[in-house]
């Protein structure tokens, strides 16, 4: 562990507000990234942040150091993710576009003023069509893509934060690899049969 970090964690554990403050600023970044390419949209993944340093606070006096202080966040901020997407899957949703009653002729629009991902992370759209398929993806295979790809995570700490194997992580990642290689092809194929019908 960095020395910056163990002295933050250590003064941190001892009720220094400053410290841990410290600690989030240094870390805000990567655990928001990690909830966003998990959840697929920034209100969440802003909430789910929060949510993680709360965990990450009330946590930090059982904080032992056997793994660096990273990994230790990483795994906290996965589990918050997790634990919302499971939430999920148990409550029915509606949603608002759906057409399907046709006696029903309201029309529901609910603005935002929040930027979309594009304008946020100044992404191409072909960044946005990959968070896309990325989202259709399962939550044990975009988590470690999202590991490992966009944190850039060892296979050891991957390993470590996931609990599982090291085999277990190359073979989940070489998985997920196809699955999200498969669903990009598919979506071009889509994007490009408008233009090939033009011709």
């Amino acid at each position: 562990m960095p020395l910056e970090d163990q002295l933050l964690v250590e003064r941190s554990k001892k009720g220094d507000r400053e410290a841990f403050e410290h600690l989030v600023r240094l870390y805000e970044n990567k655990v928001y990234t990690i909830a966003y390419r998990l959840m697929g949209n920034h209100a969440d993944a802003s909430d789910l942040a929060q949510d993680a340093f709360i965990k990450i606070y009330q946590a930090l006096p059982n904080f032992r150091g056997d793994s660096s202080f990273s990994t230790w966040i990483y795994h906290i901020t996965v589990n918050v993710c997790r634990d919302e997407l499971r939430k999920r899957q148990r409550r029915p949703t509606v949603s608002l576009d759906d057409n399907s009653n046709e006696n029903n002729n309201n029309t529901y629009e609910i603005r935002s003023n929040d930027p979309g991902p594009e304008e946020m992370l100044d992404r191409s759209e072909t960044q946005a069509m990959i968070q896309s398929c990325l989202n259709t993806l399962s939550d044990d295979y975009r988590e470690i893509l999202v590991m490992r790809e966009i944190q850039e995570l060892a296979y050891e700490e991957i390993a470590e934060i996931l609990g599982c194997s090291l085999g277990t992580v190359k073979s989940r990642l070489s998985r997920a690899r196809q699955a999200l290689k498969e669903k990009i092809s598919k979506k071009m194929e889509l994007i490009s049969q408008p233009k090939r019908l033009a011709k």
